[in-house]
């Protein structure tokens, strides 16, 4: 019995920390007290060794059924190892004209994933800065609760849970 529970534990440990070779990057961050502060952005270092492939640039956005709004509008700063610094505002949209969630839905809590760049070059290898800040002009944002990057290695047509 004991033989059978640790062979079945050892194989979904195996299969649970299998790399993906097509993901490049990919951190989600737990915002303090589901309330995310307009100046305390989340910065995410990305190593990047591979300057063949391309890839596309995905946020990651957990909020609550109790958010106030149908969208989340960020502003995007990405630093290169040439010191290079660009600057982006995305809206992610959340909800549809009808106030209902998108994304993956587990009980009050809706989990999306929104593309923001496709087929990304990356042109010298070395650490990229990524910093998400929040920018819907409150100071604090209630029921956001966690907010991320996923860099996958780019697909004819890359399939969002949403958007």
């Amino acid at each position: 019995m004991n033989l059978r529970i640790l062979s079945f534990s050892l194989f979904i440990f195996v299969l649970l920390s299998s790399c993906n070779k097509d993901v490049l990057y990919r951190k989600c961050v737990t915002i303090p007290d589901n309330i995310w502060d307009m100046n305390k952005p989340l910065v995410f270092d990305v190593p990047v060794t591979d300057t063949v492939n391309k890839y596309n640039i995905f946020v990651t956005m957990r909020n609550a059924d109790s958010y106030d709004f149908s969208n989340l509008y960020l502003f995007i700063d990405i630093k290169s190892p040439m010191r290079i610094d660009e600057r982006d505002t995305m809206e992610c949209i959340l909800a549809d004209a009808n106030g209902k969630w998108l994304g993956d839905g587990l009980g009050d809590i809706w989990d999306n994933k929104i593309l923001f760049k496709r087929n990304v070059k990356f042109r010298k290898p070395g650490m990229y800065e990524f910093m998400l800040t929040q920018a819907m002009r409150v100071d604090s944002l209630p029921m956001i609760m966690d907010a991320g990057i996923s860099i996958e290695r780019s697909t004819v047509n890359p399939t969002p849970k949403q958007n």
